[in-house]
């Protein structure tokens, strides 16, 4: 996860009442830390959502898309202040997203990356404590170092 994330990608309390809120504000993040337009972000965010949810079930969404001026795959993270209605698959609302943004050519990287999310975010444990943290940087700690665990 370290080269997908940095501490700045982690939103510990995001505000938002609507799936397109919430995308609005993690698009806003984005753009800071990719340097890219938060609206080309955006726009790339719900062309995807038309495609078909990307709220993966038990609370967790995962948006992503392409940008053809990245330069890499970037990700971010955030843990919403109260779950919200996000057309999940199991219809259950989402508090935990986590947004990646690749380059188009990127290819496998970008299918790595979204597998690595997915799986990291499928563990039950994880996502319990993701939930507990409080700061940026602890939330930033457990999912650096949850991939090193599953890595040994």
């Amino acid at each position: 996860m370290h080269d997908l994330i940095t501490p700045q990608g982690i939103i510990p309390k995001l505000k938002a009442g609507s799936k397109k809120q919430a995308l609005h504000e993690l698009a806003k993040r984005a753009a800071d830390v990719t340097g890219q337009h938060e609206r080309a972000i955006f726009d790339v965010l719900l062309e995807r959502e038309r495609l078909g949810t990307t709220g993966m079930g038990d609370g967790i969404a995962i948006p992503h898309g392409k940008m053809s001026s990245l330069d890499r795959v970037y990700g971010l993270f955030a843990r919403l202040e109260r779950p919200i209605a996000f057309d999940a698959i199991d219809d259950q609302p989402v508090d935990l997203m986590f947004l990646l943004l690749a380059p188009h050519q990127s290819g496998a990287d970008h299918l790595k990356a979204l597998a690595r999310v997915s799986r990291t975010l499928r563990d039950a444990d994880i996502c319990e404590k993701l939930r507990g943290c409080e700061s940026a940087d602890a939330i930033y700690a457990l999912l650096t170092q949850t991939e090193a665990t599953q890595a040994a």
